[in-house]
């Protein structure tokens, strides 16, 4: 291939000569994916190219190895398709005739020292050696094999053992049995990238909606004999043009992209991680941009992971359409057409249009389509020529279909079904028609959300927290979410919240308070979709307010009747609170995985029962509430065993901010506890697995000094645990009464076992009197690195002016808490409240706090100086 390539080599020496050829050759051809280029253009030409300079390498090592001319070299997988990418392996089969023992001495020792020789020479070689009969067996064993020879090809050696292993090969392919077999495959590949082409970190080769699910359709059409290209299946009718058109535009920027990422990681990289997406996005030629007149900003990456997105979803679509072809070619359906109405029929569970050209004269039918998916018990999908014509019917679903009132008529009966309505809304939006009719749901699809909370896309965001929100009302999920399901079952419109849930995150990327847009947003469907004033007034309540009560509940003080009352005031009703408490969870576990604890919902419904009390006229009495709270607890005791009054002596240390701010439960734990050691010298440390369901609530009791908080929480950062909520007393006798509710990083499952460790160690940790120690330097994960989070300290006076109010926001980091209590320790702060949330890689974290130092105006601006300098501290 090159004047560079010499002889067949006979020593080391040429051999070198050989490898450096080659890595030049190589190096010239991967140069243009460093020149900055949005064209795919080249692409397949390039990844060609790399499979024929691999040829002639192999070819000559071949060569001069000498091995027997019965033997043959072939090429497999994607090497084998001529698609050769910058850092994949070049897989090749060393096929031998039947018979031939490879593991001899004679056949083992030439082998080897080929398959040596490549390496030397630079190739990154995969290889299996196998004779035509193994090939035969090993194929119909495992569906890898047998797909991995499917697109085999001779690079050199015996062209007759290679058409007789072929023409074996093929004889004993069993398309049906193939295709089902790659499908069970898809469908497992695809659960572990969580179904959705919209990860935040996808894998360009695999995930749904990437190179593989191309390659299912080829390699299912070729094992069927209907074609081996993209043109053979428009050729045989499978495809039409504008698909096969749409498959090679988004086939070769995957193609461009996956190369692009193996240059700029120099290794086999095909995720689209978070560190090269900006590295990626710039080889393309894409640039961020300031702020335009509205206040947006675009990061180069986001432009990138758009674009990919979007390619993600026609792929998903355009492949679905074609397998299901595929299986229609193979399986000639036995099943009769079944007549739902003039429009459709049912063809073995799935929904056939009557007609290609349905949409286009009836455009009403295209979301009549899902009111049909929900509402006609057996039907489980849409039919390859239902697909195809919603797909090609895209231009129809224009401003005038939007406006018209039968499909506005349509769409709020979708939303009004008893089932069925998540996957039809799922559906909806992998046909593209939920953003062709909801338009402000188009702007958001594919836009991913760089605030380290979010795992999803805005969309599958969205759709996610409609789903948990369905799922409150449907009794077999009743045990995830007991008291919203209790609740749920007394709801009288569902619909609302579901398009509560549709509009909450909808104006989101415009700039601007994304809740106003989007309750601007809902206020406009309501008015066009004739929605009564009084739910729309609801409606655009929820979608405005949506972020207030997690707000409330993981920032503020709870205890605080002046907190409640405020809360009360703004939401109103009990009705606007249930339906504002249903979509809060909704919404928090549609985030991430991490984001949803047993202690945030435990504060949830804390605010909830708290703020109905007073919406039912039980105005906060204080007194009250401490000697209802002291009966409980007494009547705890009791049960317990201890001795008539011996609470009386912890009690009289403890004033009314200690009995509002913990419940009978956690007093009666206190009490039992410490009753035997009121003001003693030693630290009491006692711990039990978490009344929340999650994680442990440590107690500690000890002469209060200004550096406790800082090293109990500089324990349970060396210990691995992260503080989830802090409740910091102080009592009379000048004793610190703390609580710590902790969950453990690692060991998730073995708190109990914990308890002992936990008492002991950090009763050590207490009495310590040496100099606090230096917080423990970690790495940062990627998306801390990637999406960095400019620290913010906000002090401010509480509402009574008495005590101040720290809130900090940062990127998430090990031992981050310990770091702000050391600050909070040198200027002998004393935390009363410390609420720690945690969102993702994010931290947004308040402290109630006292201090002579914050009367003075120059040390408020030092300590908010010296903690920034610690969040910024990477």
């Amino acid at each position: 291939m090159s004047s560079r390539h010499p002889l067949p080599p006979s020593d080391s020496a040429s051999l070198h000569a050989l490898r450096d050829g080659y890595r030049q050759d190589k190096a010239a051809l991967l140069a243009r994916l460093h020149v900055p280029d949005a064209s795919t253009r080249g692409i397949r030409s390039l990844l060609r190219r790399l499979s024929a300079l691999a040829d002639t390498v192999l070819c000559r090592l071949w060569t001069h190895a000498q091995l027997p001319q019965s033997w043959a070299l072939v090429a497999v997988g994607g090497y084998g398709r001529a698609q050769l990418f910058p850092h994949s392996d070049v897989d090749v089969l060393l096929l031998l005739p039947d018979g031939t023992q490879a593991c001899a001495d004679e056949a083992r020792k030439p082998i080897e020292a080929f398959i040596g020789s490549c390496w030397d020479a630079g190739l990154e070689i995969g290889s299996s050696v196998r004779t035509t009969a193994e090939c035969l067996a090993e194929s119909a064993a495992d569906v890898t094999v047998q797909t991995a020879l499917l697109e085999s090809r001779l690079v050199c050696g015996s062209a007759a053992l290679f058409e007789d292993f072929r023409r074996r090969y093929d004889a004993q392919m069993d398309p049906r049995a193939f295709l089902v077999a790659k499908t069970l495959e898809m469908r497992q590949r695809h659960t572990k990238y969580e179904d959705t082409p919209y990860a935040l970190e996808p894998n360009c080769k695999e995930s749904p909606g990437g190179l593989r699910d191309l390659q299912i359709i080829l390699w299912a059409a070729r094992a069927a004999g209907l074609g081996r290209t993209w043109r053979e299946l428009e050729a045989s009718g499978l495809a039409t043009p504008f698909e096969v058109r749409q498959i090679e535009r988004n086939e070769a920027l995957l193609f461009l992209i996956r190369a692009r990422l193996h240059v700029l990681a120099e290794r086999r990289e095909d995720r689209l991680v978070f560190d090269l997406q900006t590295a990626v996005a710039e080889a393309f030629g894409y640039r961020s941009t300031a702020p335009d007149g509205r206040g947006l900003a675009m990061r180069a990456s986001e432009t990138l992971m758009r674009r990919y997105y979007w390619a993600a979803k026609a792929v998903s679509q355009l492949s679905q359409i074609l397998l299901l072809g595929i299986e229609e070619r193979l399986n000639p359906s036995t099943h009769e057409l079944r007549p739902i109405n003039p429009r459709f029929f049912e063809k073995a569970g799935l929904i056939e249009v009557a007609s290609d050209d349905l949409y286009e004269k009836h455009p009403h039918a295209i979301l009549e389509t899902f009111l049909l998916y929900e509402s006609t018990l057996g039907l489980k999908d849409l039919s390859a020529r239902t697909l195809r014509a919603l797909y090609n019917a895209r231009a129809v679903m224009d401003r005038r279909f939007r406006h018209d009132p039968a499909n506005r008529a349509l769409f709020m009966q979708i939303l009004r079904q008893p089932r069925g309505i998540t996957h039809a809304m799922r559906l909806m939006n992998q046909t593209s028609v939920l953003g062709r009719y909801l338009w402000p749901f188009r702007r958001i699809v594919g836009q991913m959300q760089h605030d380290l909370f979010h795992v999803y896309t805005v969309d599958q965001h969205i759709l996610m927290v409609l789903r948990n929100m369905r799922r409150f009302f449907m009794a077999e999920h009743a045990h995830e979410y007991p008291f919203c399901s209790q609740l749920a079952a007394g709801w009288d419109k569902p619909w609302i919240l579901y398009v509560a849930a549709l509009f909450h995150d909808i104006g989101k990327g415009r700039g601007g308070d994304h809740s106003q847009i989007g309750a601007q947003e809902a206020r406009h469907f309501c008015r066009q979709h004739g929605v009564e004033r009084e739910d729309a007034r609801l409606i655009e309540f929820l979608v405005a307010e949506h972020l207030t009560m997690s707000q409330v509940a993981q920032k503020q003080d709870l205890s605080d009747p002046g907190v409640i009352a405020a809360f009360a005031r703004r939401v109103g009703n009990e009705r606007y609170l249930t339906a504002l408490y249903l979509l809060t969870v909704a919404d928090i576990r549609g985030t991430s995985p991490k984001v949803w604890n047993a202690w945030k919902g435990k504060l949830l419904e804390d605010l909830y029962r708290a703020t109905l009390r007073m919406l039912g006229g039980r105005a906060p009495d204080a007194a009250a509430e401490i000697e209802a709270r002291k009966r409980e607890a007494l009547i705890l005791l009791a049960l317990s065993a201890l001795p008539h009054e011996a609470h009386k002596r912890l009690w009289g240390t403890l004033d009314v901010s200690y009995f509002m701010r913990h419940e009978a439960p956690d007093i009666a734990w206190h009490t039992r506890h410490l009753s035997r050691h009121v003001g003693s010298t030693r630290a009491i440390v006692r711990a039990r697995l978490s009344l929340a369901g999650e994680g442990l609530e440590v107690l500690v009791y000890a002469p209060d000094r200004a550096d406790l908080f800082a090293r109990i929480c500089g324990y349970f950062d060396r210990a691995g645990f992260s503080i989830l909520d802090a409740r910091v007393h102080t009592a009379r006798n000048g004793h610190a009464l703390d609580t710590f509710q902790v969950v453990a990083s690692s060991q998730p499952g073995a708190y109990r076992e914990l308890i002992h460790m936990v008492e002991s160690d950090l009763q050590r940790a207490i009495e310590d009197q040496g100099a606090l120690p230096e917080p423990a330097r970690r790495r940062v994960s990627r998306r801390v690195k990637s999406f960095p989070i400019a620290p913010r300290v906000t002090l401010r006076p509480d509402e009574q002016a008495q005590r101040w109010i720290i809130s900090i926001s940062a990127s998430d980091r090990a031992g981050l808490l310990y770091m702000v209590a050391r600050v909070l320790s040198r200027h002998g702060l004393n935390v009363q409240l410390a609420k720690v949330s945690t969102l993702g890689e994010r931290v947004e974290d308040t402290f109630l706090v006292q201090g002579p130092e914050l009367q003075s105006n120059a040390q408020q601006i030092r300590i908010e100086t010296e903690l920034l300098q610690a969040l910024a501290d990477q």
